[in-house]
């Protein structure tokens, strides 16, 4: 069985040699190499050495060596073909359909002619990198004014050295002309992405003009693409090389060059969004980072993120964009069995931005208060949400699955959906029965289905109190007057009929007539409200024109002052279920708030009990 040369370089490259080695024998650090004692012999003094950035090993006590293949083949008693599977299963990477040897010579051909290609454009990327670093250091006045903005950001010349950031010139040709010069052809240049072209007067020239110059360094740092930062007004403030043979956007990881022996010596990444946050973190001594490269966070780069950590950090900006973008990562780290943290900067700060005003004390000691990913979820799932209404809740309930479905362990899946479920208090265990079952079998539930479903789990049972207090209210407009401003949206949000008492409220503060048209057209919508109305009307006034008010009165106080203490019990409830989180993730400071919330809360709901109705706070 064959496959495609292309892909087995392409693996061996992308294998972590030292995740396959270790479960066999534990290394250590030495320089580049990794030391330990050889799996393939008896020995006391460790003389078997890893290389993992050239992808091999051997041993110096009895000589073997070779790549992750050979490993894999020598330790479980495999072929070649076999070995090739077992690799790419624990990297973590598909295999491609079995080829026949007509069809794998063409390709192996095509792949070789794109690999040459690929090549020959990093050799002009190299070309004009250096041609950037040096401009950068030039004695002219847009050089200094370059030099300046770094001063600015706060990026020393070690960093810029360390990222090797330059600066190219304001001119349409320099670099073309550079170009032509070391003998570059025509057809490569235009292929490269560092140039574009007008196609009207069919002219080239230069990509990048006046900016600042970002370089994107594979990971065995050969310049593949770049980023670039305007240094004066104008648009597009920041510029991308396109795709091209030696760059396929969300393939790599911006610092990873740089970070990756820190990345695996801590065994977990930070991972940001931009250049700039990134060679923050790396000046503040943070260099365990790795920024998707303000793109969305792909498959692709999880797996090149996986060879050397499980463990992440998602550092993104705290905006809504920022939550979005974190929100994808997590779903795609999940797919690969990472081990998730969040961490949002206070006031939605970017980590440059943190850094420069707090430190790397206080960014590392909120880093290591980071959450769990699915607190992080579950949160923004209920954030502008008020899951006490059904339609609400299943949208809340949507909005997770995706994420509780890409959790590889069966285990951790079940544990997070119950959590999940517990968070967003679905009680109904038939409901709960159907979600887990679908996610379990992998199968997506249609939008509409999740909100019947969750609509007849969730809809409310008109309580004796709320139907008596709407036929105290409903044909008594001084009683309305009495106890419509006193009844808050916390009383009424989570009742079956909460849009009969908006209705009223609305009808009170226009000075409009209780009609069932009036009150039909209010709770349109809502078919439990809808089907109430016409029966509510149906009943009997609670006292004459003439008679006092004093009876009605009490009684109305009563049933709200039930509806009130009902309110605060879902109330008392939903802390306790916050107080699991906080307890989970020792947060201090929040446990002890919901705590005191909670003991005032109990203390109202004994006044209400004791009708001591003075107590309108809640």
């Amino acid at each position: 069985m064959l496959y495609p040369q292309h892909f087995i370089d392409e693996l061996k490259s992308r294998a972590d040699l030292i995740r396959i080695i270790e479960p066999y024998a534990p290394l250590k650090k030495r320089g580049a190499n990794w030391m330990g004692c050889c799996p393939f012999h008896q020995e006391k003094t460790p003389s078997f050495s890893v290389n993992p950035a050239k992808g091999f090993y051997k041993c110096f006590g009895c000589g073997k060596g070779g790549s992750a293949f050979n490993f894999v083949m020598e330790m479980e008693g495999l072929n070649f073909p076999e070995a090739i599977r077992r690799v790419a299963e624990l990297s973590g990477v598909p295999l491609p359909e079995p080829i026949d040897d007509k069809q794998f010579q063409k390709t192996k051909k095509r792949r070789e002619e794109q690999k040459k290609l690929s090549d020959q454009i990093i050799e002009l990327n190299r070309i004009a990198l250096e041609f950037w670093e040096h401009h950068l250091q030039e004695n002219n006045a847009h050089s200094k004014a370059a030099r300046e903005y770094l001063e600015r950001r706060r990026i020393s010349p070690e960093t810029q050295k360390a990222f090797r950031i330059g600066f190219a010139p304001d001119s349409w040709d320099a670099l073309l002309t550079l170009l032509k010069e070391k003998g570059a052809d025509a057809q490569l240049i235009e292929q490269s992405g560092l140039v574009s072209k007008n196609e009207e007067k069919n002219r080239i020239y230069d990509r990048f003009r006046g900016r600042i110059i970002f370089p994107v360094l594979d990971i065995n740092g050969r310049p593949i693409a770049f980023g670039a930062r305007i240094l004066s007004q104008g648009e597009p403030k920041y510029l991308n090389s396109p795709e091209t043979p030696a760059y396929v956007k969300g393939e790599h990881l911006y610092g990873l060059f740089q970070n990756k022996e820190e990345i695996r010596r801590k065994k977990f990444a930070i991972l940001v969004e931009g250049y700039l946050d990134l060679i923050a973190l790396y000046q503040h001594g943070i260099r365990n980072a790795a920024a998707s490269l303000g793109t969305a966070f792909t498959p692709e780069q999880s797996k090149l993120l996986g060879r050397f950590a499980r463990k992440v950090v998602v550092n993104y900006d705290g905006d809504k964009a920022g939550v979005k973008a974190a929100r994808r990562a997590i779903e795609t780290l999940l797919l690969d069995d990472f081990e998730i943290k969040v961490l949002i900067l206070p006031d939605g700060a970017d980590p440059d931005d943190f850094l420069k005003a707090n430190g790397a004390e206080s960014y590392n000691n909120l880093r290591g208060q980071a959450f769990p990913f699915l607190q992080f979820v579950l949160e923004n799932a209920v954030r502008e949400r008020n899951i006490a209404l059904p339609k609400a809740k299943a949208e809340a309930i949507e909005d997770i699955l995706p994420v509780l479905s890409a959790v590889k362990n069966p285990i951790q899946k079940r544990e997070s959906f119950d959590q999940a479920m517990n968070f967003l208090r679905v009680d109904d265990q038939i409901l709960r029965r159907d979600l887990w079952k679908n996610l379990k079998l992998g199968a997506r539930l249609e939008k509409e289905t999740i909100k019947q479903q969750v609509a007849r789990a969730t809809q409310a049972k008109m309580t004796v109190a709320e139907q008596r207090l709407l036929e105290l209210l409903i044909y008594d407009s001084e009683l309305r007057a009495e106890i419509l401003p006193q009844i808050d949206e916390h009383d009424i949000e989570a009742l079956a009929t909460a849009s009969v008492f908006r209705a009223l409220n609305v009808i009170h503060q226009n000075g409009l007539e209780v009609t069932t048209k009036n009150l039909l057209e209010l709770v349109e919508g809502d078919d439990l409200a809808s089907d109430f109305v016409p029966v509510l009307l149906m009943s009997e006034p609670a006292r004459e024109a003439d008679e006092a008010i004093d009876e009605v009165l009490t009684e109305a106080e009563n049933c709200l002052a039930a509806l009130r203490a009902m309110a605060i019990s879902r109330r008392i409830l939903e802390i306790s279920q916050e107080l699991v989180f906080a307890e989970q993730n020792q947060d201090l400071e929040l446990r002890d708030a919901l705590v005191n919330e909670q003991i005032e809360l109990a203390r109202m709901k004994r006044n209400l009990e004791n009708r001591n109705f003075d107590d309108r706070s809640y």
